[in-house]
């Protein structure tokens, strides 16, 4: 289960992780996707679900760590102790495109624009996503409000920047690597300690006068009480498949660091990503309650 829609960071994931399972299986391992909700309807489907280990969710910050917050008040599971977490996938960083011709080439042209008449728009692939709170944080540090336009997943996001309907997106990087490289978005900064070197001509955040990072992390998650045995057998073959060299070398060319953490280090990692996100929701005034 995806819980964004087709064409984002944690479909492209979903997909390459659903290929190298089903090969490593021997059974059919079909992609469902299911937005809505800051990424927490498809979740919430996949802690009711049976904990057979034949349903899981691409659980991700937002679904896991941010939303809940965001929403907390409508969110019908406990991203803890509601999921039996198996396997950290990758992480990657976030980065901020502009369609070429809104004039927007650094975060100096988006303070300018957000400032001037009608402010700046900036779409994200949904309300309570990392990127979300960026938008949020970014208009702090700017002193104005940016306009957030939320879509349903990075895909359609990123149509409507390409088209011209939004100037500009905070997205996280893999969903936007085949885009800058095409040249149909800019890329105006990236939200890492240092350049990427995928892009190493693309400044951080740091280094353009904003102080803002942040990191964007995909794993795979089954429902509560799913038997220790399959848990085990899902960790090892999906951190099996992410070692393998030609799948480090895309998640490279993605711009993402691949995970490698056993089934109590991911529901460590979940647990912490959790109390991080949940007090920055509440200090920027992001929920939806």
């Amino acid at each position: 289960m995806v819980p964004f829609a087709p064409g984002g960071t944690t479909d492209l994931v979903a997909r390459l992780v659903a290929a190298g399972l089903q090969e490593r299986l021997g059974v059919s391992v079909i992609v469902e996707n299911r937005a809505g909700a800051g990424a927490t309807l498809g979740s919430e489907l996949v802690a009711r679900a049976a904990p057979d280990g034949y349903t899981l969710v691409m659980s991700n910050i937002a679904s896991h760590a941010i939303s809940p917050a965001v929403y907390r008040n409508r969110v019908r599971y406990n991203a803890v102790s509601d999921f039996a977490h198996i396997a950290l996938v990758v992480s990657n960083p976030t980065v901020w495109v502009a369609n070429p011709r809104a004039g927007i080439r650094t975060l100096q042209d988006a303070a300018a624009k957000a400032r001037g008449p009608g402010g700046l728009d900036v779409a994200t692939s949904g309300a309570g996503s990392s990127n979300h709170l960026m938008v949020v944080r970014m208009g702090q540090l700017l002193g104005v409000e940016l306009n957030h336009i939320p879509f349903r997943g990075a895909g359609p996001a990123m149509q409507a920047v390409i088209a011209g309907q939004v100037p500009m997106m905070s997205d996280s990087l893999p969903s936007s690597v085949a885009h800058i490289r095409q040249g149909s978005v800019v890329a105006v900064a990236i939200a890492s300690a240092q350049r990427h070197p995928a892009f190493p001509e693309v400044p951080t955040f740091r280094e353009q006068g904003f102080d803002l990072a942040s990191d964007s992390w995909f794993g795979l998650s089954a429902p509560a009480g799913t038997p220790a045995p399959i848990v085990a057998r899902l960790n090892r073959e999906t951190r099996a498949f992410v070692a393998l060299p030609e799948v480090r070398a895309r998640f490279a060319e993605l711009g993402g660091t691949p995970g490698d953490l056993t089934p109590e280090g991911y529901a460590d990692f979940v647990q912490r990503e959790v109390a991080l996100w949940a007090p920055l929701v509440q200090a920027a005034g992001a929920t939806a309650d």
